[in-house]
């Protein structure tokens, strides 16, 4: 490889981890077979104070899907709901933005 190519390649991967750190950390909270629809909705509202119709929009989104972004923001905001939807009994994971 070139010296010119080394460092294109340098460049694009200095690109491609100040785009990574930049994403988002998402709050996916998951179906499970033990909470009502009404008690995730309500959490959704309560935890998030999300409106009724966000809310039960997303608990829909979780019901038929399996799954649902509920929040996003820093690791740290990501990872403080996460431990509050374990409270709550959720099933939820954290992952980063623009990685599936």
């Amino acid at each position: 490889m070139s010296t010119s190519t080394l460092s294109e390649v340098a460049a694009e991967s200095s690109a491609l981890e100040a785009a990574a750190s930049a994403a988002p950390w998402l709050l996916v909270v998951w179906d499970d077979p033990i909470n009502t629809m009404e008690y995730v909705e309500y959490v959704f509202q309560s935890y998030f104070n999300y409106p009724q119709k966000r809310a039960r929009a997303l608990m829909l989104q979780v019901h038929r899907s399996g799954q649902a972004v509920v929040s996003e923001g820093s690791r740290e905001k990501a990872e403080t709901d996460l431990m509050a939807m374990h409270s709550y009994g959720l099933q939820a994971t954290v992952r980063q933005g623009g990685h599936e």
